[in-house]
């Protein structure tokens, strides 16, 4: 076993301006802060959900996204399945899935998700997707068709879907919601100021307005927050808020990572003291589990989220 700091920036540190106005990373140095280590580890786990994935032809946002926790969650065997191909009909300047015209659906998919949960004997499963806003109900069937087969299969497996915004279609959302998922999660990702320039083919109030009719169908509703990319505090601070006001029952906030050089720069490191400040704001304001800390990502701990243990630490 051993520990290695992450740096996924082709040029880590690099002191220059954004292409979209944001202030220049702010780290005097070409390294990470000290607290960004992982544990590189693999092991039967690791490579018993590898293998599966391989021969069921699936994908995982772990890889697609570069998730630093790929180690640490496959080795306890937790990977968050990424549905509707592995290509996003949006450009998010954060984001390091590819983009471009996707391919066609496959209706086999949900089954094969649901065989391999049953294979590696999950107790929990997360299923996301890519944005596909060229389908009428941007992929919200497959969804339910994912969730329905889990249930057939590993009816004791709770679920979790990471859905996008559905471009405002409530009926796509109400087809997700009539599945019943243990908890429905759409990510807010940044502040209302840098929406428009970050997920410039999002709308931040109408991810909003999702997560508040996902809670009026009756979901547990979760959202996630990823800082350094130019808010102030204050604006995550807002963030919060205008989640609590839709009722939104959990949150994880987690530090931006420049995924390659032609994505957005970091614009500031949060110290772990900080995420630790935001989660007892969070927690305050009445969400009910919040996640926070430097290498939290929208899935991590998700099982104890849905399992309702209390409030866990920051990593």
């Amino acid at each position: 076993m051993s520990f290695i700091q992450i740096d996924p920036r082709t040029s880590p540190g690099e002191n220059r301006p954004s292409a979209l106005g944001h202030q220049p990373a702010t780290l005097p140095s070409r390294r990470l802060p000290p607290w960004f280590k992982v544990r590189l580890q693999t092991g039967p786990d690791y490579h018993d959900i590898r293998q599966t994935m391989d021969r069921l032809k699936l994908h995982t946002i772990c890889e697609e996204a570069r998730c630093p926790n790929v180690w640490e969650c496959w080795n306890a065997r937790t990977a968050t399945f990424l549905i509707l191909g592995d290509i996003c009909t949006r450009r998010c300047h954060y984001c390091s899935v590819a983009t471009g015209r996707p391919p066609a659906v496959d209706h086999e998919e949900p089954l094969r998700v649901a065989e391999a949960i049953q294979a590696l004997n999950l107790r929990h499963a997360v299923i996301t997707s890519v944005n596909r806003d060229e389908l009428a109900d941007g992929g919200a069937s497959i969804f339910a068709d994912t969730i329905r087969h889990i249930r057939r299969l590993s009816p004791s497996c709770t679920i979790e879907v990471l859905i996008p915004d559905f471009e405002g279609n409530e009926a796509a959302l109400a087809a997700v919601a009539a599945a019943r998922p243990d908890i429905l999660n759409h990510n807010i990702e940044t502040v209302r100021r840098l929406f428009p320039s970050i997920r410039p083919q999002g709308k931040y109030q109408r991810s909003i307005e999702l997560l508040g009719q996902a809670k009026q169908m009756g979901m547990t509703t979760k959202s996630g927050l990823i800082v350094g990319m130019g808010e102030s505090t204050d604006e995550a601070r807002e963030v919060m808020r205008d989640l609590r006001s839709v009722d939104c029952d959990i949150m994880t906030i987690g530090q931006y990572l420049q995924p390659t050089k032609d994505h957005l720069p970091v614009a500031r490191f949060y110290h772990p003291d900080e995420f630790a400040a935001l989660k007892e704001e969070g927690l305050a304001l009445g969400f009910r589990h919040v996640e926070s800390g430097p290498l939290v990502r929208s899935s991590y701990h998700a099982e104890q989220q849905v399992a309702g243990r209390g409030h866990s630490t920051t990593p």
